[in-house]
C-alpha cells in the first residue's frame, strides 16, 4: 500500500468503477503511510469512528500535511462560517436543531408529506420539458433531469422567488464543480470562480434574509430568521447564509449523484426496475440498498483525531488526519454477503 494507491481512489480514470481499487485497500483496514492521512476503508472500524466522539469534523483541529491525497474533496477556504456539518457538538447540535425545525416534529410535522404534490409537480414539468425538447431515444439524465431537480426543490423550501431560481441553478453548478474540480482545469481559477459565486450568494441570502424578517412567510428561511425563545435560541445572519448555501450545495450535489446512479444501476438491473414499475413500494428498499451500492458520498476526508484512538489493531494519535472511505466500507464482504451484488431483498 502507498500514496499512489490513495491518489488512484481519487483519479477520474478510476470513477467509473472505484471498487476493485476498494478492495485492495481493505486488506489494510487502517493505512497509514509517511506523513500522510490514517485511511480507513472496513465497514466496523468506520462504522465505529463515525460514534466517536474524539473524532473531529471541525477543520480548525487540522494538522495537514501536504502529502494528503484525499484531502482535497472538501474545501475550507470560504467566505462564508463553517457549515455545521463541519462543525462538532454542542455548536453542531444547536445548528442541526435549528435547521431541523421547519422538516419535522414538534414544529413542522407535516412539511415533507405536504410538499408530495410540489415536488410531483416539479418532476412532471421537468419530464414535460424533456419531451418536449425532440428525440426521447437519446436523454442527458444529468443535464435534463439529475441537476435542475434538486436545485429547483431547495428553492421552493429556501421560498426563493420563482423568477430567482435561474440564479441559483449558477450558483449551485459553480459551487458543486469546486469541490470536485477538473483536473484538466487551473485550480487557481476554479477557486476564483466558487469564491466570486459564494460571495454573489451569500449577498443575495442576506437581502432574502432581512426580506423575510420583514415580511415572514411559510418557507424554511423565514423559519430560521424568526425570534425563537426556545433553548437553542435562533441562528444570526451569517449562520443562515451558511446553512442555506450548506443546503444548496451539499444536497444538490448528493442528490443529483444518487438519481444518476441510481438510475444507471437500474437500468443495469432490468429485473430490479421491471418489479420497481409493478410495485412502486420496492422504491424504500431500493433506495435503502443503492446508498449503499452505489453511495453519493463516497468518502469523508480531513477528520481528525482529538485523541488516540484504537481501532483496527492501530493507534491513531491525537492530532493524526483521519479519512473515512464510507464506499469501501459498504462493499465489505464481513458486514455484507455477496456486497458487490446489488440486491434489494437482503
Amino acid at each position: 500500500m502507498s500514496q499512489a494507491m490513495l491518489r488512484k481512489i481519487i483519479d477520474y480514470a478510476n470513477r467509473a468503477d472505484p471498487y476493485p481499487l476498494y478492495e485492495e485497500l481493505r486488506r489494510t483496514p487502517v493505512f497509514h503511510d509517511e506523513d500522510g492521512p490514517y485511511v480507513v476503508s472496513t465497514y466496523h472500524e468506520i462504522q465505529a469512528l463515525l460514534h466517536d466522539p474524539r473524532i473531529s469534523s471541525d477543520p480548525r483541529n487540522l494538522t495537514l500535511s501536504a502529502s494528503d491525497p484525499l484531502g482535497q474533496d472538501e474545501g475550507d477556504d470560504s467566505t462564508l462560517p463553517p457549515v455545521f456539518i463541519r462543525l462538532d457538538p454542542p455548536d453542531h447540535d444547536r445548528l442541526r436543531r435549528i435547521t431541523n425545525r421547519p422538516f419535522g416534529p414538534p414544529h413542522s410535522p407535516h412539511r415533507v408529506h405536504d410538499m408530495r404534490g410540489e415536488l410531483g409537480g416539479i418532476v412532471s414539468e421537468l419530464i414535460d420539458g424533456i419531451v418536449g425538447a425532440g428525440s426521447l431515444e437519446r436523454i442527458d439524465l444529468v443535464e435534463q433531469f439529475s441537476y435542475p431537480f434538486p436545485v429547483t426543490v431547495i428553492c421552493r423550501l429556501l421560498g426563493v422567488p420563482h423568477e430567482d431560481e435561474p440564479r441559483f441553478h449558477v450558483w449551485a453548478d459553480t459551487l458543486a464543480a469546486s469541490l470536485d474540480p477538473d483536473p484538466d482545469v487551473d485550480p487557481g481559477t476554479t477557486s476564483k470562480v466558487a469564491a466570486d459565486a459564494q460571495i454573489e450568494l451569500g449577498m443575495y441570502l442576506a437581502g432574502l434574509i432581512e426580506e423575510r424578517r420583514k415580511n415572514p412567510g411559510e418557507d424554511m428561511l423565514s423559519q430560521l430568521a424568526a425570534v425563537d425563545e426556545e433553548p437553542d435560541g435562533s441562528m444570526s445572519t451569517l449562520e443562515i447564509i451558511s446553512t442555506a448555501a450548506l443546503l444548496l450545495i451539499a444536497g444538490h450535489e448528493t442528490t443529483v449523484n444518487l438519481i444518476t446512479n441510481g438510475m444507471l444501476t437500474l437500468l443495469r438491473h432490468p429485473d430490479v426496475l421491471r418489479r420497481l414499475r409493478e410495485d412502486p413500494q420496492l422504491s424504500v428498499p431500493i433506495v435503502e440498498e443503492l446508498l449503499r451500492y452505489e453511495p453519493p458520498v463516497q468518502l469523508l476526508p480531513r477528520r481528525s483525531a482529538l485523541a488516540d484512538i484504537e481501532v483496527g489493531g492501530v493507534t491513531i494519535p491525537k492530532g493524526a488526519t483521519v479519512s473515512l472511505i464510507l464506499a469501501s466500507g459498504n462493499r465489505d464482504p464481513k458486514r455484507f454477503e455477496n456486497p458487490d451484488r446489488f440486491d434489494p431483498d437482503r
